[in-house]
């Protein structure tokens, strides 16, 4: 569980600051917003650092965290529900994510 919140934190941390970007950059927004989508995108990427494994794995099966926090953000902040079909894609990301990060393994 941990783990899972660890990263739903971290996809938040990383879309924050790139739609920051991208809100300065198509909507015309403030240079402004440049400052707290930095902070943004460094919290990301400090947070993918306190995962206990290999940094591919922790990549690998943030992925599929991502892609389900993307749609949320698409839901929450665009104004577009996600489709059946969005949501089922997402189901099988997580599912992916949990079988990349808590497969037993060996030493």
């Amino acid at each position: 569980m941990v783990t899972f919140l660890l990263f739903l934190v971290t996809a938040l941390a990383e879309i924050a600051g790139c739609w920051l970007v991208w809100s300065w950059l198509r909507d015309g927004g403030g240079a402004w917003l440049l400052l707290p989508a930095a902070a943004s995108l460094a919290l990301f990427a400090w947070l993918l650092t306190l995962h206990p494994t290999a940094a591919g794995r922790v990549y690998a099966a943030y992925g599929g965290v991502y892609i389900a926090v993307a749609l949320f953000w698409l839901w929450g902040v665009d104004g577009v529900r996600p489709s059946r079909w969005d949501l089922f894609g997402a189901a099988l990301c997580l599912a992916g994510m949990a079988v990349i990060m808590f497969a037993p393994r060996q030493g």
